[in-house]
C-alpha cells in the first residue's frame, strides 16, 4: 500500500521543481494559456446553451415559473452538467493532449535533464518534434477509446454494469498514469507493448499516481491549471522509479 499512497501524494513532491527549475513555468504558460482558452470558451458556452435550453422546454426562464418547473430545471441541469464533465474531460485529454504535446516534450525534457544531470541531445526539427509528439497521443487516445468505450456500453447494463463501471474507473487511472509517464518512454522511441508493460509494472504506483492525475484532469478549470504539474510529475516519477531498469527492460 505504500507504493499506492506514494503514487496518490507524488505530484505534491515535485511543485517544489517550478521553484528549483523556472524554465518549466516558462514551458508550461503556453499549453496553459491555449487549453485555459479552449476549455473555457467550450464550456461556458455549452453551459449557457444548455441552460437556456431547459429553461424553454421547462419554463422556468419565466419571471413567474413555478416550484415544479424550477425543480425539473434544476434537475435537468443537473444530469447535464455530469454529462458535460464527462465529455469536457475527454475532450480536454485528447484535444487538450494533442494541442500541448509539443510543449509537454519540452517541458519533460527539462525535467529530465534535472533528475539525471544528463544533456539531452535531439536532432530532430521542431516540427518532426512536434509530429512524433502527437503521433504518440494519438495512438494513446486510440487506445483509451478502445477500451473504455466498451467497458462505458457494458456499464449500461442493469446489475452487472456496476462490475464494468468500475473496471472504467479503474482503466481511467491507469491510462492516466500512462499518459504522463509516457512523455519520456515515446522520446525514447519504445514500442507501445513496451510501454504498457513498464507502466503496469509499476503496480500499485501506477493506480496511485493515475488517481490524482485522473482526480487533476477531471475537475473544470482545475486541469487547466494543474496539467504542467501532472506533466512534470509524470517525468520525474518515471526516473525516480524507472531510471535505472529503463534500458533492461528494452531489450
Amino acid at each position: 500500500m505504500s507504493d499506492l499512497f506514494f503514487g496518490i501524494f507524488y505530484p505534491l513532491k515535485c511543485i517544489k521543481l517550478f521553484f528549483k527549475v523556472p524554465k518549466i513555468i516558462l514551458y508550461s504558460l503556453t499549453p496553459l494559456i491555449l487549453n485555459a482558452l479552449i476549455y473555457g470558451v467550450i464550456f461556458y458556452f455549452a453551459l449557457n446553451w444548455i441552460n437556456d435550453f431547459s429553461g424553454s422546454i421547462t419554463q422556468s426562464n419565466i419571471p413567474d415559473a413555478g416550484f415544479l418547473n424550477l425543480m425539473i430545471h434544476y434537475s435537468i441541469m443537473f444530469i447535464a452538467v455530469l454529462n458535460l464533465l464527462i465529455l469536457s474531460y475527454f475532450f480536454f485529454i485528447t484535444v487538450g493532449g494533442i494541442i500541448s504535446a509539443p510543449f509537454n516534450e519540452k517541458v519533460s525534457v527539462i525535467v529530465e535533464e534535472y533528475k539525471t544531470g544528463i544533456k539531452v541531445i535531439n536532432d530532430k526539427s521542431f516540427l518532426k518534434d512536434a509530429f512524433d509528439s502527437i503521433k504518440a497521443e494519438v495512438v494513446k487516445i486510440g487506445f483509451n477509446f478502445a477500451v473504455i468505450i466498451p467497458l462505458w456500453l457494458l456499464g449500461l447494463i442493469p446489475v452487472i454494469g456496476i462490475a464494468f463501471t468500475f473496471l472504467g474507473i479503474l482503466f481511467s487511472f491507469f491510462y492516466n498514469a500512462l499518459d504522463y509517464l509516457d512523455i519520456p518512454m515515446s522520446r525514447r522511441d519504445f514500442p507501445f507493448k513496451k510501454k504498457l508493460k513498464i507502466v503496469f509494472e509499476l503496480g500499485l504506483l501506477t493506480f496511485g499516481f493515475g488517481f490524482t492525475a485522473f482526480l487533476c484532469m477531471f475537475i473544470p478549470f482545475v486541469n487547466v491549471i494543474l496539467k504542467p504539474l501532472i506533466v512534470v510529475s509524470g517525468t520525474s516519477l518515471f526516473f525516480d522509479r524507472n531510471y535505472l531498469n529503463f534500458k533492461s527492460k528494452i531489450d
